[in-house]
Order: structure tokens, then sequence, then C-alpha cells
């Protein structure tokens, strides 16, 4: 006769326990896999602004002048080659 705590298996709950365990743990890995990789080239990655971004948001703040925004603007654009 086999003894100890084992008693014969598991019960049903038991392994739907350790499932949901699983499935929940491989979740987690995946999602902080995405989460912590670079964006791929799909725009810019997350929490990056770009420069044209950088300067509107100052300008809204009221941290340069209309004056500066516009030539700082010209000078962005000026040297991607846009128009």
């Amino acid at each position: 006769m086999m003894g100890g705590w084992y008693a014969g298996g598991m019960s049903a709950g038991s392994w739907l326990f350790m499932g949901v365990f699983w499935v929940a743990l491989l979740g987690l890995i995946l999602y902080l896999v995405v989460r912590l990789l670079p964006s791929g080239g799909r725009g810019t990655p997350a929490g990056r602004e770009t420069p044209e971004e950088i300067l509107s948001r100052r300008f809204a703040r009221g941290e340069i002048d209309v004056e500066t925004y516009q030539a700082q603007r010209a000078t962005l654009t000026s040297a991607r080659g846009e128009r």
C-alpha cells in the first residue's frame, strides 16, 4: 500500500489551478517581453517625442515666444529637407 501525503493524485480543482497558473505566468512573460522590446520601426518609440512635438509643447506652455517658435520650427524643417 502506498502511503504519504500525495494520497492518489491531484483533484480536478488542483489541475484547474495549475492550468490557470501556467497560463497567467506565460501571459505575464509575453506581456513583459512585448512591453520591453522596441517598437520595431512603427513610428516613434513609446514615450519618445519628435523634436517638433517638443517644440510645440514648449510653445504651448509659454516657455518660448512666437518668434523663437517660428525660427526653431523653420530650422527643424530645413534640416529635414522639407518645405
